[in-house]
């Protein structure tokens, strides 16, 4: 019985350390949102397209070379990486057609 208490233990504790973890990513998303709001608005002033294919690879492979540091896979960091991306184009895409 001791033993399942621990493991009990154990994972609320693995479990809250996750949720608290959580919590910051959403956090740090947030903050990385606001600032390519604040691209989108540049972009859109200036008449610069949504997306930037140079950028985004130079992205991607500055991503991939942080995730193998912290033996993440890289395939998996790309892909979350990819997915912001085209949330952020499509609100800079947004930005443009609400001022232009």
């Amino acid at each position: 019985m001791s033993d399942e208490h621990e493991v009990l233990e154990r994972l609320r504790y693995l479990r809250g350390s996750i949720d608290n973890l959580d919590a910051a990513l959403v956090h740090l998303l947030a903050e990385r949102f606001k600032a390519t709001q604040q691209v989108g608005e540049l972009k859109a002033a200036y008449d610069l397209p949504a997306a930037d294919p140079t950028r985004e690879a130079q992205q991607i492979e500055r991503l991939r070379a942080m995730a193998e540091d912290a033996h993440l896979d890289p395939a998996f960091a790309e892909k979350f990486l990819a997915f912001i991306i085209e949330e952020v184009i499509r609100h800079h895409k947004a930005i443009a057609d609400r001022t232009g």
